[in-house]
């Protein structure tokens, strides 16, 4: 089984849950011996681990060609690739496409980030797919997320193979309702021209059969899960018990996340426990606003803002902390707290999130419920059983959250659509 896959972010460059929930599902994927994965995304930086699948750089991929020439001076046969490269590619890339700005080898270039001209990058990463299609061997498309629907859309036209479509968010959850209608177009064209939808949770699900009216039959929930801790993150030493207990938030400073309802909260948790303390790792375009926030609330003096983590940074943060907190207002999944509670961290998570469809050891809350949500705070920071009791219970539950088994699903769709 061979499949196409179409992504924007592979560790370890990432800016968010997209890179990570990509790397574990190729990963308990390509756990079967037979699966052949070949992930494409725009700019590869070259320290990608490629040891489980192949990694494709749409900017290295080149969409136009020239006539080859010789160079009495320079003495030289093809200006703008090697000749073997031009005989593989001349039969399957687009000689109308020269108006095109290019570089010397012909390719299109990608700042592997997500530039102030994103949408003009998502159309040049969908020219680049077509190309891919007509030259790989694969029996399935997989789209991640609405930034590569294009790009499935066209390896679909071009090849006649089924395309599936992971949606790991919508404009809804990041918007919170007030759509970017060339966003929501997007997302919505992918959905139609999909042979089957994968969504991350059932309150995904139920957004992408309501919101862009697809029929329930074509939608599948496949939840996410988390990568084993490795030998290095294990050895990360355990900085919880100082007399100050630390109490976690670490996500994107958006309006999304909900980080407002934590400031709210721990003002209230600060008024009955002076000793606690408060972090609020990440970036975002609220982060200004939440410093503000803790200032006008009196509490700046117990409140930390570090900036973006990734990689090591983000365990060595969740384990100098006693409590993480993920007061989402409309969260697809939600892999970090999966990733606190590995670490032995109680997790308190928004009802409103997907992730607390499969967790029974976090604390729920619905995200505007201050009150409940500074209760549960200060419950986990005030009694150690009760504390124990969900460190040890849900390090358990998430150990047994694998891969592998959302592996199992999507082939048995990738199967399905072959076989139909």
């Amino acid at each position: 089984m061979k499949a196409l896959m179409f992504g924007w972010e592979f560790p370890p460059h990432i800016l968010g849950g997209l890179g990570t929930a990509s790397y574990g599902m190729t990963r308990g994927l390509a756990t079967q011996p037979d699966m052949d994965i070949a992930f494409v995304i725009p700019k590869p930086w070259g320290d990608e681990d490629q040891s489980f699948l192949r990694i494709i750089g749409a900017g290295n991929v080149p969409i136009v060609w020239y006539d080859l020439h010789y160079d009495h001076v320079k003495g030289r046969i093809g200006q703008y690739m090697n000749p073997q490269l031009y005989y593989d590619y001349r039969n399957h890339i687009y000689a109308d496409f020269s108006y095109r700005h290019v570089n010397d080898l012909g390719c299109l270039e990608f700042s592997g980030r997500y530039p102030d001209n994103l949408l003009e990058e998502i159309n040049n990463y969908s020219i680049v797919a077509g190309v891919i299609a007509r030259t790989e061997q694969f029996d399935i498309i997989h789209a991640h997320d609405w930034l590569t629907y294009p790009a499935g859309i066209h390896s679909k036209q071009t090849s006649g193979k089924p395309l599936v479509v992971h949606v790991h968010a919508t404009d809804y959850d990041r918007s919170r309702g007030k759509v970017n209608p060339d966003v929501y177009g997007i997302e919505k064209n992918g959905m139609d021209y999909a042979d089957h939808i994968i969504t991350v949770s059932n309150l995904t699900r139920q957004t992408v059969i309501e919101k862009y009216h697809q029929h329930p039959s074509k939608v599948t929930t496949v939840h996410n899960a988390v990568e084993p801790l490795s030998p290095d993150i294990q050895a990360i030493p355990d900085k919880k018990g100082v007399k100050d207990k630390v109490i976690t938030f670490l996500g994107r400073i958006t309006m999304q996340k909900g980080p407002e309802y934590f400031v709210e909260a721990a003002a209230k948790v600060l008024a009955k426990a002076p000793e606690a303390r408060f972090i609020m790792a990440g970036s975002g375009d609220m982060m200004d606003k939440m410093i503000r926030l803790a200032a006008a609330r009196n509490i700046s003096h117990r409140f930390h803002f570090t900036g973006f983590m990734k990689g090591k940074q983000v365990y060595e943060m969740l384990k100098a902390s006693d409590v993480y907190v993920m007061p989402s207002v409309s969260e697809p999944f939600g892999i970090s707290p999966l990733e606190a509670m590995q670490c032995g961290v109680p997790s308190i998570i928004s009802k409103q999130s997907g992730c607390a469809e499969i967790l029974q050891y976090a604390v729920k809350v619905d995200f505007w419920d201050i009150e409940a949500m500074a209760d549960a705070m200060y419950g986990l920071i005030s009694y150690p059983a009760y504390h124990r009791f969900l460190k040890e219970e849900g390090k358990k539950e998430v150990d047994n959250i694998k891969w592998e088994t959302a592996g199992l699903k999507i082939r048995d769709i990738y199967n399905k659509l072959i076989n139909r």
